[in-house]
């Protein structure tokens, strides 16, 4: 006897959650973000050329583990994005720190000029929920003008278009 399994269609739609998503977070994401618009790669290089929209770049930051032993080299993973983006890290996580969110609407009134009209695209990687969760959470926090990439730094950099080192905007005790 032979068993098997049904095999899923790789197209099979992903539905919204009703709130935010907890873990897995590397997994195929919905293809829409209810009050969001959701922008093709050349629709975000042409954002980007234009300087119409502000970018941010919310993929989670590796930090050194703090048990390494005395003398252990650890050398931080470099982060390329989207030349001109502000690195919010871990802002896409499904449940944040209360630092984690004052960090977010911090740098959301710095880098938008307290303007909530302002156009933002929120990307990290390609299947990575952090971006559709911090989009979201950008929305409830009342910005009007959400921009979700969802291709993220993956389809910008299979599109041949330029990447840079970039380091995570500092933390409020930093």
């Amino acid at each position: 006897m032979v068993l098997t399994a049904p095999i899923l269609a790789p197209s099979q739609d992903i539905f919204e959650p009703e709130g935010y998503r907890t873990e897995d977070y590397r997994a195929p994401t919905p293809t829409t973000l209810k009050g969001a618009r959701v922008v093709t790669t050349a629709e975000a290089e042409q954002l980007w050329r234009t300087g119409a929209a502000i970018f941010l770049d919310v993929l989670p930051h590796v930090p050194r583990p703090p048990n390494l032993p005395p003398g252990t080299i650890w050398r931080e993973r470099p982060r390329r994005n989207i030349p001109g983006s502000s690195w919010l890290p871990d802002v896409g996580y499904g449940a944040l720190a209360p630092v984690t969110e004052k960090y977010l609407r911090t740098n959301l009134a710095h880098v938008t000029e307290g303007d909530r009209t302002k156009a933002l695209v929120i990307y990290c990687l390609r299947d990575c929920w952090m971006s559709w969760n911090a989009a979201k959470r950008i929305l409830y926090m009342g910005y009007a003008n959400v921009v979700w990439y969802p291709d993220g730094t993956d389809g910008w950099a299979e599109a041949g278009l330029p990447l840079r080192e970039s380091v995570p905007e500092p933390q409020p005790s930093q």
